[in-house]
């Protein structure tokens, strides 16, 4: 992904609302398995880290990422931003 595409991807994320919320069980199966879904129907997600939460947003960005298959788009403070195109019905177009 180059940096025109993570821009327009950062764009998007501004008017989003975190869909996942992790906490101090960090990142497991379940969240994994939520993460993977969401990316299916949404394609691009944010994500909230607690501040009791074991690990930072850039760790949990970097696990998430490499758990799900997605590209990171956007790590500030406590919130990332990741995204993964549909396979089955991708409705964002990259420039």
């Amino acid at each position: 992904m180059n940096s025109k595409q993570r821009a327009y991807l950062r764009s998007l994320a501004n008017t989003l609302n975190p869909v996942l919320i992790l906490g101090k069980g960090g990142i497991d199966e379940d969240v994994v398995k939520q993460a993977d879904g969401v990316l299916e129907t949404k394609e691009l997600i944010k994500i909230s880290v607690l501040q009791n939460s074991s690990i930072t947003s850039r760790e949990a960005c970097e696990m998430l990422c490499e758990a799900t298959g997605a590209e990171p788009v956007q790590v500030i403070g406590n919130k990332f931003v990741i995204y993964r195109k549909s396979m089955e019905k991708p409705y964002i177009e990259l420039p």
